[in-house]
């Protein structure tokens, strides 16, 4: 099934918004809640699956929804379709600060990109969105993302989400070392595997976790610079309810200042 043909726009910096321009008749899947807004003439509906098991029956079907469980994400997405008569747009929003990378699967190596389990956004109708077991067992334990990583298979366009700032990186056989929360995904040509950060000293007081990520082969890998699970701690680190600061922050005394008003 080949993929839908949509143009986009990515607005905004920090906190995107990736706006779909649909044709008549063309179609884009979403994850459940990630629509922002939508011109009327376009309808939605959840659907089970991302619409590529349409000919492969009831069992092709449940495979396809029983991997999206494995995943931890909703057994439905929703199909938006341009049912009017000229050109129609429905937008995305973003779940966190970070950015949304545009990604044509024809230019890909294979058609296939994996990245992690929710970095999956939207992508035209076609896309075949499901699973992969990483086959190494020390991947799987140390990776931070465990032994299920999302493979999204087309020959169209396709948008993932990444925190903070996004870099992309080629690798022509060379070998890259990274902090296992931020990859973000990377193409079918590259060989994933986890190795300990550096001596034992390093692992517990180095600050860089005890095992990275290693990344080497021919293909594309994108990297993000803040993934959520760390915002997310700095964030209940720093809530009141766990013992952080809740006014005063501007001041130069920090944890002292708040001494003198007990």
């Amino acid at each position: 099934m080949r993929s839908h043909e949509i143009d986009y726009e990515i607005i905004g910096n920090d906190i995107q918004i990736i706006e779909v321009e649909l044709d008549p008749g063309e179609t884009v899947i979403a994850e459940a809640g990630a629509m922002n807004y939508m011109e009327d003439g376009i309808g939605f509906a959840a659907k089970m699956g991302d619409g590529s098991e349409s000919e492969s029956g009831i069992m092709g079907l449940l495979k396809g929804v029983g991997k999206r469980v494995l995943t931890g994400e909703s057994i439905f997405m929703t199909h938006f379709t341009n049912n009017g008569g000229g050109k129609k747009r429905v937008a995305f929003a973003a779940p966190y600060p970070g950015k949304i990378i545009p990604i044509d699967l024809g230019t890909i190596e294979g058609g296939e990109l994996l990245c992690q389990k929710d970095a999956f956004l939207c992508a035209a109708l076609g896309t075949e969105i499901s699973i992969a077991f990483n086959q190494k067992l020390g991947a799987g334990f140390f990776g931070g993302e465990g032994f299920i990583l999302q493979k999204l298979v087309g020959d169209g366009m396709a948008f993932i989400h990444a925190g903070g700032t996004v870099v992309k990186k080629e690798l022509r056989g060379d070998k890259l070392l990274v902090d296992t929360g931020c990859l973000v995904g990377f193409s079918t040509g590259i060989d994933y595997s986890i190795e300990r950060a550096g001596n034992l000293k390093s692992m517990f007081f180095g600050g860089e976790g005890l095992f990275l990520a290693t990344l080497q082969g021919h293909g594309a890998v994108w990297l993000q610079g803040l993934p959520f699970s760390r915002m997310a701690d700095r964030i209940i680190a720093n809530a009141p309810s766990a013992g952080g600061e809740s006014k005063g922050e501007g001041s130069m005394l920090g944890n002292l200042g708040t001494f003198f008003e007990k």
